[in-house]
Order: structure tokens, then C-alpha cells, then sequence
């Protein structure tokens, strides 16, 4: 009846046009006011709420979807602007469609919106709806979305969201695999070759056939160095080429002598043509590649379920949120990272929250679990000197860095609201620090703990842990790389504010990375100086500046004394980047930016590129349409 009254009034098929039609769901619930001007009933509305629900959905996906394809025009044009815009375009599309179906739905239900009778059966209509679904999963999510959103649920309710998803296995078998095999050649060039081609990159090659004779030994080679037979028994690749920044990656795994490796070719495109730049073959490589600290790629999976089950293989130590985050889908991410925590709960009373190591922080109160990698974080009711931040500037802070290029050098912060912990899950030490300096953010109910707003992110050994725990070697290591995650942020037209090593990071890959956000700026917006000169002596003892310094105001010469090294550390750093100290290159980064270069920042090594001849760093020059 609602499809037939539907097409009287003119109304579009989900995939016609959106752009020109509008939000479909929020006409369907305009159709139903119009048709029925009567009191629906229980079981009306919940067929009519949950339908709502699917059509903006798919909306929602279409459009993501949409997006998301036009990374490959963009890569084989070299339109570099356009990725960035789609890329921060895409971010808002899910916060939009929930805001404009929650409306609707408030029209709709009326005073029966918060009617959890109600919404258990749209509930149970909606999941027989999506049994047959390939994103049945994002259905969910999408679905728990809404309901938090109208109820501000306080932990969790199965009655109107799904805790757990409602299959415990993929609903339908796949009609289609997501990956391709191809069977082993000889020699194996020919087999890369083909690999490469099949994706059907327009743009053209600069060398198609001699990348793949370099690729192929190179794959030779590694399966030798690993103690396998330098044959190919076969390889199986991901249907769906991965976009992010100015790259390409084909992502797939090699099967030798019954032994699973990791196999991604990395693109790049430039004038000349594209190329093979990058070659990861093992774990750790591509796990950096799908980092927690690197925007989101953009690829377009038919069904996300496998391609992430595909991915997991490679990187089996990686959460499937984390996979799930890695490809775009940052909610249902949210969704596995949740259900892993609500698991977890059930033992805290035995592995209970604690403050993370570390010095505390002036703006967060950071906790974890001693056995999770995840960390906690809880902004404080008032900062005390020198923090001259407000609550709202630092959520902003944490929004920018969201929809900002994070360089493979920021640890993504995930939002979550109304967490509910059992009391006995937090360290009394841990609770009076809650009680006494998050007392706005927290509330106590019975004997449970309400959190109303954290961040969760990543854990990391916090740098000045690190250097006073590793070894030598490793210190150094750790040294050399705080200056290149410094630049690698400059790069991406990322200031920190605050270059204390206390703020940074090590990943247990050994990486460095920032995850204090409080004061950081677009590069471009800061005022790089050198220190005037004195006019009389008694000015350089004075504890006070004797010239004017204003809020964006930098002075690199003078860090040395205040980052927190030792004095062989600083010369160490000062050997290997001893132009962060000096204006000339901040100014010559912000020039770069400025005039529409993009610095591509790679994902992997130098040991990794199939020339190694080239340069670390690549300037593209933006082209704008």
C-alpha cells in the first residue's frame, strides 16, 4: 500500500537520483502522515518506523558509497583536492542522515517516541528486514544510532538496540567472493602483471611491465629470506583497489608451500604515469598500512563482513574494529569496539580501570585496564595554569583532528557517551580522581559509575616512559623518530602546540606518534620567530620575556630547553634534525602549504619501496577543477 500510494505522489525508487529527490526516509515518513491521518497503531507504527529506518539507510550508504568511488577518478586524475574534500565529505555524512531521520521520526511517533514497547517492535521488524542484507552488520549499527540518539541510553538496552548483533553468523552465504585467485605462472611477472592490470586503472602506466619483473623478485627474494621455496602456489587479491591521500594499494596474500604472507603493491600516479612505489610483505608493514593513527581509507566493499574477515588474515593481532574503522566504517567500528568492552566488564572487578602511567595530564584524566590497549580519556572540570583552554575549544580540538589528515602520527580518539561501569571495576585511587576533577562528567547511580562523555584511544607507551625504560639502542631509535613524526605533522599542516615528549607516544611497532590535543593549530595559522635581541642584559635573566608574544607566537630556537631530554638526547636530535630549531624550515613547510603542494607522507619505509632510490618525501602540486 505505502509503495502504491508512494508512486501516486510522484515519489523516486531509493537509488533514483537523492540529490535531486532528497532524503527519501524523510519523505516516506511524510507519505504516512499524509495517507493515514489517523492514530496508527503498535503494529503500523513499528512496520512504518522501521522501514524509515531502512530507507535512510540506504541513503546514507548510497551516497557513502557514491563517495567513496569516485577515489579511483580522483587517483587516475590526479585531482588531489578532490580526494581531501570527499574524504572530510564523507566524515559527515553519517552525523547528517541520523539527524534528519531522528526528526522525522520525533514527527512521526510524536508522544509515543520514547515508547520502548514501541520501539522493540520496530526493532524486531527491522532485523527480519536486514537478515538477507550483504551489510547486515552496518544495518545494526545504523539502527543503535537512532535509539541512542533519542533515548541517551545509559549503558546499554537490548530491548531497543542490538547489543549483540541478532545472527551469529552472516545471515545469508556470500553470493560472491571478494577476492580473486590467480593461479601461479611462470615466471612470476607475468602472474603481477596480471594482478596489476585487472584492477583497470584508466590513467596510464609508466612501466607496467618492468614493475612487475621488479615485484616479482622482489617476492622471491622474501619468500626465501622467510625459509619458503621462492614458488608461488598461488595468489589471492581483494577485488577492490584501497585510496588514501595521493596512494594506491592492492592488497591480497600470497599462499607458498601452505604458508600465508601478506602481499600489497603500493601506486603511486605522476605526471608520468603510475608506478609501483611500495612493497609490504609481512605483518608488521601492513599493519602500520591500516594504522589507528591514519585516515580512513577509501574502498568499496560489496560486503564489508568478508573484505574485513579477508583483512584479518594479515593482520590477525588488529581488532576487527579497528579493521572496520581502517576501510571507513568508523560506527560500526565503534559498535565491535563496544562489545568487546561490555565483554571485558564482565571481569573488571578483577582487572579494574586504573590511572595510566604517565604524568597526569592538565586537561584529561587518562584510565586503562592493565590487560586492554585501549585508554580512557575524561576532560577535567577546570584547568589550572598555564592551560588557558575551555571544555568546548578542546572538544573542538579533537573534532578537527577527527576530519584532519593524521599522518600516521595521531592516535584516533573515538567518542563514546554514557558509558556505565559497575563501581568495582575503577581503583580508589582512580574514583577520588574522578570524584574530585571530573565530578561535571561523571555521576554515581546505585553502584555504578556514569561516564557522559570520554574519548577512547589507542594505548602507547608514553616517550618519557619509553626513554627511561628502553634500551640504548632504542632510545636513539625513538629520538631520531620524535623528530620525524614532528615533521611528518608539519607536513600535513599539523602544529602541536605542546612538543613535550611527555605528549607523544611509542606503538609497539616502535613508532612514535601525538596524542595530546589540546593546543594544537594548522601550521599555516602559526607565526614562526626568532627571539629578538636584548636590549640590556638584565632582560635575558628576567624569568619574563622582555618582548611581546602573542597566542600563535613560536619560537623553535629556544625548545631545546624545554622538551624533557637529556642533554646527549638533544644533541642527538639536534644532529638529526637540527632544522626543527630553526624558522627557515617552518617557514619553507608553511610556503609548501600554502601554495597547494600535498606532501605525500608514506606508510611504510624506505627498505619497503621497490626503488630505493627515490626520495622519502613527494610534493604534489594540487589540482584544482
Amino acid at each position: 500500500m505505502l509503495s502504491q500510494q508512494m508512486q501516486k505522489q510522484g515519489f523516486s525508487a531509493p537509488h533514483k537520483s537523492l540529490f535531486e529527490k532528497g532524503d527519501l526516509a524523510g519523505r516516506i515518513l511524510k507519505v504516512e502522515r499524509i495517507i493515514l491521518q489517523q492514530h496508527l497503531s503498535d503494529s503500523q507504527l513499528a512496520i512504518t518506523g522501521s522501514q524509515a529506518i531502512i530507507q535512510s539507510f540506504n541513503n546514507f550508504h548510497l551516497l557513502f558509497r557514491s563517495i567513496t568511488r569516485r577515489a579511483k577518478i580522483h587517483f587516475e586524475q590526479r585531482h588531489w583536492l578532490g580526494m581531501q574534500e570527499d574524504t572530510t565529505a564523507r566524515l559527515d555524512l553519517y552525523t547528517r542522515s541520523i539527524d534528519q531521520l531522528v526528526t522525522g521520526l520525533i514527527e512521526l511517533l510524536k508522544e509515543r517516541i520514547a515508547d520502548k514497547l514501541i520501539w522493540a517492535g520496530i526493532k524486531a521488524v527491522y532485523s527480519g528486514k536486514i537478515a538477507g542484507r550483504d551489510d547486515w552488520e552496518l544495518a545494526e549499527t545504523f539502527f543503535n544510532s537512532v535509539t541512542r540518539r533519542i533515548f541517551s541510553t545509559i549503558g546499554v538496552d537490548p530491548q531497543i538496540e542490538f547489543v549483540d548483533t541478532d545472527f551469529n553468523f552472516p545471515p545469508e552465504p556470500s553470493q560472491t567472493s571478494v577476492y580473486r585467485t590467480f593461479k601461479a605462472v611462470d615466471p612470476t611477472s607475468r602472474v603481477i602483471r596480471d594482478i596489476i592490470a585487472v584492477y583497470g586503472l584508466s590513467a596510464p602506466f609508466q612501466n607496467l611491465d618492468e614493475d612487475a619483473e621488479l615485484v616479482a623478485v622482489e617476492v622471491e627474494n622474501h619468500l626465501k629470506s622467510i625459509g619458503l621455496s621462492s614458488s608461488v602456489d598461488r595468489i589471492e587479491m581483494l577485488k577492490y583497489p584501497f585510496f588514501r591521500g595521493v596512494g594506491a594499494y592492492l592488497v591480497g596474500r600470497i599462499f607458498s608451500e601452505s604458508r600465508l604472507v601478506p602481499l600489497v603493491i603500493s601506486l603511486l600516479n605522476d605526471r608520468q604515469g603510475i608506478y609501483v612505489d611500495g612493497l609490504l610483505m609481512n605483518e608488521d608493514q601492513v599493519s602500520i598500512l591500516f594504522s589507528f593513527t591514519r585516515s580512513y581509507f577509501q574502498v568499496e566493499i560489496d560486503r564489508p563482513y568478508d573484505g574485513v574477515a579477508f583483512l584479518k588474515t594479515l593482520i590477525p593481532q588488529k581488532r576487527i574494529a579497528e579493521i572496520y574503522t581502517s576501510i571507513g566504517y568508523n560506527k560500526h567500528g565503534k559498535t565491535e569496539f563496544f562489545r568487546d568492552l561490555q565483554n571485558h566488564i564482565l571481569t573488571c572487578c578483577f582487572d579494574r580501570f586504573e590511572i595510566s602511567k604517565g604524568k597526569k595530564g592538565l586537561v584529561m584524566i587518562v584510565f586503562n585496564m592493565p590487560n586492554d590497549n585501549q585508554v580512557f580519556k575524561v576532560i577535567r572540570d577546570t584547568f589550572i595554569h598555564p592551560k588557558k583552554t575551555t571544555r568546548r575549544k578542546v572538544m573542538e580540538k579533537y573534532d578537527f583532528v577527527f576530519k584532519h589528515d593524521r599522518a600516521g602520527r595521531m592516535v584516533e580518539a573515538q567518542t563514546f557517551e554514557h558509558l556505565k561501569f559497575n563501581l568495582c571495576c575503577f581503583t580508589e585511587e582512580l574514583m577520588e580522581e574522578l570524584r574530585e576533577s571530573a565530578s561535571g562528567t561523571i555521576r554515581f547511580e546505585a553502584d555504578s559509575l556514569i561516564v557522559r562523555h570520554a574519548y577512547v584511544e589507542r594505548r602507547v607507551t608514553p616517550l618519557d616512559i619509553y626513554l627511561r625504560e628502553a634500551d640504548e639502542a632504542d632510545v636513539e631509535s625513538a629520538v631520531i623518530d620524535y623528530g620525524n613524526a614532528i615533521k611528518d605533522l608539519a607536513f600535513s599542516n599539523i602544529f602541536p602546540g605542546d612538543l613535550l615528549i611527555k605528549n607523544f607516544g611509542v606503538t609497539r611497532k616502535g613508532r612514535v606518534v601525538f596524542y595530546d590535543y589540546d593546543e594544537i593549530f594548522p601550521l599555516t595559522e602559526c607565526n614562526f620567530r626568532e627571539i629578538p635581541q636584548s636590549r640590556r642584559y638584565d632582560d635575558e635573566l628576567s624569568s619574563d620575556p622582555w618582548f611581546h608574544v602573542g597566542e600563535k607566537d613560536v619560537f623553535p630556537e629556544e625548545w631545546p630547553r624545554f622538551l624533557g631530554l637529556p642533554k646527549n638526547l638533544v644533541n642527538l636530535l639536534m644532529e638529526k634534525h637540527g632544522d626543527l630549531f630553526q624558522v627557515d624550515f617552518w617557514h619553507r613547510t608553511q610556503e609548501k602549504l600554502r601554495s597547494g603542494q600535498l606532501i605525500h607522507i608514506f606508510p611504510y619505509s624506505r627498505k619497503q619501496k621497490l626503488r630505493s632510490s627515490l626520495n622519502k618525501q613527494f610534493s604534489f602540486k594540487v589540482i584544482r577543477c
